[in-house]
């Protein structure tokens, strides 16, 4: 049985349950609500502007929602309506007795509304929303009670809250969001890097704020979370990178020290699991002292440690990326039965990740740059060194995409689509004839993983680099399942 809610004097109170006899379909309910203009009223802009000042971002009137309510909040499908008295039928036993002229007219029609609603709600409820109806005078009296209405709301309809530290792109957060679904709520976010941030509140828009420095943030100012996602920088344990570890020092910041950040926000809030993604060098940095000093901390602030080098070509993508993966369930928690997932498709290959339209001519190499990459590689071989470009097949696997130069130029491939070659940037030389070209970032973000549906709102230049230091999203929603299958078998009251 479906319950929606009217906020009064800042309590929210049952005052209706939805039959069970109501089955209109959503094609029916829109065709009725399709002739009732209705938009942008001054309650709905009212009660808008205290969620946005709430950091609550929505979507207005979608089409795809039944009834098109005046506020979505569709990952938490949360649907909110802004009723006025009038149309809607405020304390409508009472009311009806007020009308003289056209009294069947204006009696009937407003009860239509009154079932109108009714149906919609019962829609709704089948399709799993919560749904709120505030009067215009309730909004107006009082928008800030409301907007808390509103906030709780969303917060309910997970059971799982989370934390994105060095966040990115927010990989991380898409893997646990596909896996957790709607049982999980992001509450806290924290990454530096302004062009990141952009790329993030694009995928994101309903996140609040994004912190900067977690190093000048206290613990006690973070909310309480149930799962740490912390993508710690990979930098001071790279192979590619000098390998100083935690006394790495870039910036002003200690790169590898900002574990110890991840240590010191989930000792003070003890939140159930904490997940680490980093690279494979991580294992062999200074001997296995590194991976040692921090096992030994997650241990000794209460938790049991899981750790596996996986491959993003086993988790279908044809990307050869090995990295580290940290799962650390805190001590209460029962764990025996968690274990890393098995590949799950091995198959994919570079062919599966080619944009299905030809590319822009800008990303052609020019010959006198491939001439460039061609004597940098005999003089490297002539070394006895294995560094140079490499053009894959379409039956290969990319090598490990990373931020700069190389990452683009050891995944070259050969794509015959193109027509004309007029260049469209400045280049020195023309368009190679040899139909060589570096991936885009849309394929990049294929090699990683994200769905098609994410938004690439940046230049090129900032796309390269996020998506070289981003995670690939199937490898971390299949570790996020088995994370789960732990929690879901829990009775903890944390």
């Amino acid at each position: 049985m479906c319950i929606f809610y009217r906020f009064q004097t800042g309590i929210i109170k049952q005052v209706c349950t939805i039959p069970g006899n109501v089955k209109k379909t959503r094609e029916q309910v829109h065709y009725n609500m399709s002739r009732i203009r209705c938009k942008d009223t001054g309650i709905e802009k009212r009660l808008r502007a205290e969620l946005w000042s709430r950091g609550l971002r929505y979507v207005k009137n979608p089409k795809d929602v039944p009834g098109k309510p005046d506020i979505v909040f569709k990952r938490q499908k949360v649907a909110v309506f802004c009723d006025s008295e009038f149309w809607h039928g405020f304390d409508w036993n009472n009311r009806k007795k007020d009308f003289g002229t056209n009294r069947e007219f204006w009696i009937e029609k407003i009860e239509r509304n009154i079932r109108r609603d009714e149906e919609v709600n019962d829609i709704l409820r089948r399709e799993g929303w919560t749904v709120i109806r505030f009067w215009g005078k309730e909004i107006i009296n009082n928008a800030q009670g409301c907007g808390e209405i509103v906030e709780k709301a969303m917060n309910k309809t997970s059971r799982f809250k989370s934390i994105d530290l060095f966040a990115g792109i927010g990989g991380i957060r898409k893997g646990f969001d596909l896996a957790f679904r709607d049982e999980i709520s992001t509450v806290f976010v924290s990454e530096w890097d302004e062009y990141a941030q952009k790329t993030y509140m694009a995928n994101y828009p309903d996140t609040k704020k994004i912190h900067g420095d977690i190093t000048k943030i206290e613990e006690k100012n973070i909310p309480d979370f149930d799962i740490c996602l912390a993508g710690f920088p990979c930098q001071a344990f790279s192979i590619a990178g000098s390998k100083r570890g935690f006394e790495d020092d870039y910036m002003g910041m200690s790169r590898g020290t900002l574990f110890f950040d991840v240590a010191r926000i989930c000792n003070h809030h003890k939140p159930k699991v904490i997940f680490c993604e980093n690279v494979k060098g991580l294992l062999m940095h200074d001997k296995g002292n590194t991976f040692r000093i921090i096992s030994e901390t997650l241990k000794k602030i209460g938790y049991n440690l899981h750790e596996k080098v996986l491959n993003s070509r086993d988790f279908g993508v044809p990307q050869n990326r090995e990295r580290i993966y940290i799962v650390a369930f805190r001590n209460d928690i029962d764990s025996s039965s968690f274990v890393f997932p098995q590949p799950t498709d091995s198959g994919k290959r570079i062919r599966d990740i080619i944009e299905k339209e030809p590319v822009s001519v800008k990303y052609y190499l020019s010959t006198t740059y491939l001439e460039g990459l061609r004597r940098h590689r005999e003089r490297h071989e002539s070394k006895g060194h294995g560094f140079g470009y490499e053009i894959k097949g379409d039956d290969d696997v990319s090598s490990a995409i990373v931020c700069g130069g190389m990452g683009r130029e050891r995944n070259l491939i050969i794509d015959k689509r193109i027509t004309d070659f007029t260049p469209v940037t400045n280049i020195k030389g023309e368009v190679n004839r040899e139909f060589i070209r570096k991936m885009t970032p849309r394929e990049w973000a294929n090699l990683q993983g994200f769905p098609e549906d994410f938004k690439l709102v940046l230049s090129d230049t900032h796309l390269y680099k996020q998506f070289g230091n981003s995670v690939t999203v199937p490898v971390i929603e299949a570790i996020a399942k088995e994370i789960k299958k732990v929690l879901d078998g829990q009775t903890d009251g944390k």
